[in-house]
């Protein structure tokens, strides 16, 4: 081989490797990180003036959605309210499909449905109000509640909270204590915050457990609230507390996004989970499977608030909690947030019959028998304390809805069931607006073919847990 020809062979090898290097590169960028970009490079003010701008059309391409899936109305039960009076939104708020009914749905295989596109929209994954940004959003009472005592901003300037009032947990929820059961409601009606925790519970609690909620009253901040030029708050904040989500350490539905997961469209919305119960509960988080409300807690504030990325966190100014001290005052505290009262129900979580109406008896038969729903719910909390995979997309086929990956939820925790009417709306992802909407979608996933009036009685029996 001449010199001439073995230069040749080089500069094509090396300009091969060139080639290669370059669709790397390219390949690279654009593969999807599992970080936040740490460096802004647009100043806060144009940010906000964009996102400002960008508010009414997302917002009206989300209720949109929401008004295609669901009816969305005002229809309170008659004679059933939550502990505090707020009525129960009652009926079948899902959506069907052209064509079908929820008895010829039960009735179909799941091969069916999914070939056919039948599954109903309104089963499908509840996208974020704004599932590509993502981030902490607070119904408007809880803002204006927080304002009004602390002075402290949870308005986002970029989006709004999307459920309407409705079909949301009353507030300010009661509280009800394991250790003061004899006490009823301890709220006194009022929110507790960092104004008013003391007054409010000097003297049921001990000084750990005050110092507990004291932390957990205690603004920290968070992704969207906090000090950076990346914050959703038009002015810098102080953040967010644990009780801003868990109310009284109930819940007032307002929502999130997991941070297990990557990328963006295959994050789940979360439904804020009340506390009550938490001391018989032996999992923490919907898919998370922690082992303990203390690794929950100090989970929460360390990666949760920073969708789970720790360089965020420290840019954003992560308080770590110290574990032996804080973490456990706040767990212990939790552990203290017991189930509304259930008359009905006896010592053993089954149903009182001489108390019982009824339609709750055969509810409850069918809740332990028929409906299946015993199997992960068991007496007397309604909770096996394990994680199942319900295999909703055997139903439908995989698809992106308003930048959320409807594809297969995973394993999802069984969540208690006592006080169940008070914790609206329901599933890990807050998609189902009523106990009747729960029942048909059991229904469908479980293959059960209950009839209408079983129906109708389970969502009795549900009502007085």
């Amino acid at each position: 081989m001449s010199l001439n020809s073995k230069r040749v062979q080089w500069v094509v090898i090396l300009g091969l490797g060139l080639t290669a290097g370059v669709f790397l590169s390219q390949e690279t960028g654009k593969r999807k990180s599992s970080y936040a970009p740490v460096v802004i490079e647009k100043d806060f003010a144009t940010t906000l003036a964009e996102m400002k701008a960008a508010k009414p059309e997302l917002a009206r391409r989300h209720k949109a959605l929401l008004e295609e899936r669901y009816i969305l109305s005002n229809q309170p039960a008659q004679g059933v309210s939550m502990f505090r009076g707020k009525p129960i939104q009652t009926g079948v708020r899902v959506k069907l499909p052209s064509g079908t009914s929820w008895e010829s749905l039960a009735q179909a295989t799941p091969e069916d449905i999914r070939e056919k596109n039948i599954f109903p929209a309104g089963f499908l994954g509840l996208p974020h109000p704004n599932h590509p940004e993502g981030g902490m959003v607070f119904p408007k009472f809880h803002i204006d509640e927080i304002k009004k005592q602390e002075e402290r901003d949870l308005t986002r300037f970029d989006l709004d909270f999307d459920l309407p009032d409705h079909f949301l947990p009353e507030f300010p929820p009661p509280i009800f204590l394991t250790t003061r059961p004899d006490l009823g409601d301890v709220s006194q009606g009022k929110l507790v915050t960092l104004e008013n925790f003391f007054e409010l519970f000097n003297g049921i609690l001990n000084p750990k457990q005050l110092e507990g909620l004291r932390l957990l009253v205690t603004a920290f901040p968070q992704q969207q609230f906090n000090q950076t030029q990346d914050r959703r708050s038009e002015k810098p904040s102080r953040g967010v507390t644990c009780f801003d989500c868990h109310a009284n350490g109930h819940t007032n539905a307002a929502t999130h996004l997991a941070g297990d997961v990557r990328p963006q469209e295959f994050r789940h919305r979360i439904d804020t989970p009340s506390l009550r119960g938490v001391n018989i509960q032996r999992l923490f988080g919907s898919q998370r499977a922690l082992k303990s409300v203390e690794d929950f807690t100090e989970f929460e504030q360390r990666a949760a608030y920073f969708d789970g990325d720790p360089v965020i966190a420290t840019k954003k100014g992560v308080s770590p909690l110290e574990r032996g001290s804080q973490v456990h005052f706040m767990a212990e505290l939790q552990e203290l947030m017991d189930f509304p009262p259930a008359p009905k129900l006896g010592i053993d979580g089954r149903l009182n019959v001489k108390k019982a109406a009824p339609e709750e008896i055969r509810g409850e038969a069918l809740f332990f028998g028929k409906a299946k729903c015993g199997t992960c719910h068991p007496a007397p909390y309604y909770t096996d304390s394990l994680m199942h995979n319900l295999r909703a997309e055997r139903f439908y086929k995989p698809r992106l809805v308003a930048g959320r990956m409807a594809n297969a939820d995973g394993p999802i925790k069984t969540f208690p069931l006592r006080g169940i009417k008070e914790s609206p709306p329901y599933l890990h992802d807050g998609r189902l607006l009523t106990l009747e909407d729960t029942v048909e979608f059991f229904n469908l996933l479980l293959e059960t073919r209950l009839t209408s009036a079983e129906k109708t009685d389970l969502v009795a029996f549900l009502r007085v847990l």
